[in-house]
């Protein structure tokens, strides 16, 4: 794992270090350091100090907020190719949410001090940080929309066309296998909603030919998909 931390392919896979020449990614690679964390290990939790990033290498963390009654909210899961705590690493604001591992997990560590100096010492970082954030933005964005202004189904139908994308890019295949390795609790803990109706919405995107799910997979139909995702439309 640390003969792959050291690829300039394997930095560039990370959206936040994208378009970083190769001297920037070998300072990133010697400044990082190999941690790992096993099922049910705490990362981090909200409200403490954010000195340091994670860039995930291997295996799958949960960011989670925990609400007044005790209901845990899952915000998203992060895996390989993605990265944890840079928005507390940049503003200096303490984590704002929990992160648990939920399988093993392996990931590069960079602190603070390594961080600014690289900044410093690479000036295109400041600009590829920026890009991800206003990505991160829109992310969100469209996030709170589906949340906000769109039934379950198509809800769900966005989610998986998000993950999509996520994986293939903008441009979808005609069919896609995607293989969601979270369980349909959580995914009724992202979409706001209890497992029943995700359940039920499930089986309507099956009816509308969008989902087919087979042996773990799920073969999908972006068309069929988009169409469920913008009822009104």
């Amino acid at each position: 794992m640390r003969d792959l931390a050291g690829k300039p392919a394997f930095w560039r896979s990370f959206a936040l270090f994208q378009g970083l020449d190769a001297a920037a990614l070998a300072a990133l690679a010697a400044g990082a350091r190999q941690q790992r964390w096993q099922p049910g290990e705490v990362l981090f939790q909200r409200g403490d100090p954010g000195d340091w990033m994670v860039a995930l290498a291997a295996g799958r963390v949960k960011l989670t907020l925990l609400a007044p009654a005790g209901r845990e909210l899952i915000l998203r899961h992060a895996e390989a190719g993605d990265t944890l705590g840079e928005f507390a690493l940049v503003d200096g604001e303490p984590r704002s949410a929990d992160a648990t591992a939920v399988q093993p997990t392996t990931g590069f560590v960079l602190d603070r001090a390594r961080f600014t100096a690289l900044a410093g010492a690479h000036p295109a970082l400041g600009l590829s940080v920026a890009r991800y954030f206003c990505r991160r933005l829109r992310e969100t964005t469209e996030q709170l929309e589906g949340i906000a202004l769109y039934q379950l189904e198509a809800r769900l139908a966005r989610f998986l066309l998000f993950s999509l994308r996520q994986l293939n890019g903008p441009d979808l295949p005609p069919t896609a296998v995607l293989r969601l390795e979270i369980s349909q609790g959580e995914l009724a803990a992202v979409l706001g909603a209890s497992r029943p109706k995700v359940n039920r919405a499930l089986q309507a995107l099956e009816a509308a030919g969008a989902i087919l799910r087979q042996d773990g997979a799920w073969t999908l139909d972006p068309v069929a998909l988009s169409a469920a995702a913008e009822p009104e439309a």
